[in-house]
């Protein structure tokens, strides 16, 4: 599913990983059922693979990891939520390679 650049969150370590991060950080909620997160898995690899280093792209399993996509209102997959600074800057709901790349370079 994810390349060696994509980091695979839980429940348990969003705050580390995410909020926490000395970097900005794209978190794609998504899940294995989502026809549109594996339309969008492979740009996410590729915009990973771009930002090493300046960025730091993550999925978190809405099924599997359920209270951080509550506390943040997803409501619809694929969600992509940019935090930076340990605060949330941006987020759009589906699976838009324009709008997702638009958004990262926001903070690039």
């Amino acid at each position: 599913m994810a390349s060696e650049n994509i980091v695979v969150l839980t429940d348990a370590e969003f705050d580390e990983k995410v909020l926490n991060s000395d970097q900005p950080v794209l978190v794609d909620f998504w899940a294995e059922w989502c026809g549109p997160c594996k339309m969008i898995a492979p740009f996410l690899e590729e915009l990973a693979n771009e930002t090493v280093g300046k960025l730091t792209i993550a999925k978190l399993d809405v099924d599997k990891h359920t209270e951080n996509a509550s506390k943040f209102a997803v409501r619809s997959i694929p969600t992509l939520i940019l935090f930076q600074n340990g605060e949330q800057k941006e987020m759009m709901v589906g699976a838009d390679p324009g709008k997702i790349r638009k958004m990262v370079d926001s903070v690039l």
